[in-house]
């Protein structure tokens, strides 16, 4: 059976921001751990070995498979820095419009800098994000 490799752990948020390499990433991760956890209004977590999330949602999909995840995240990664929202919501498309300089694939959003970036349009980014995976999965 498939075993989710990222699942929330009681690793310390602060311990993992610590260790990060960069001196300017370490202080992108205390700004965004900041602005995520005033926005989402919840604390964050660790989930899997490098992933600070913020609240959680448990999703079932047509196939069978469920699992927990964050309803939003980020990870400051050597090369850029990962934002984890929503997938499958327009509005969060629309959003990224008028984000400001990133790439996203399929769940990410990449940035290179919180400088690059519209912070109004990340906070409603976190916003939406929560909103629509409250939306669509409902607590049971």
């Amino acid at each position: 059976m498939y075993e989710l490799k990222t699942k929330e752990t009681d690793n310390s948020v602060i311990g993992f921001i610590e260790k990060v390499g960069s001196p300017k990433k370490r202080e992108e991760a205390y700004k965004l751990l900041g602005l995520f956890t005033k926005t989402s209004g919840y604390e964050a977590k660790m989930w899997g070995p490098s992933i600070i999330g913020f609240g959680s949602y448990h999703y079932k999909y047509a196939s069978g498979h469920e699992g927990d995840a964050p309803l939003v995240g980020f990870s400051p990664r050597k090369g850029k820095i990962s934002l984890y929202f929503a997938t499958g919501d327009t509005e969060r498309e629309e959003l990224l419009k008028e984000l400001g300089k990133h790439t996203s694939g399929k769940a990410c959003v990449y940035i290179n800098k919180i400088a690059d970036i519209d912070v109004e349009v990340l906070k409603k980014l976190i916003k939406q994000s929560i909103k629509f995976l409250r939306e669509t999965y409902p607590e049971q």
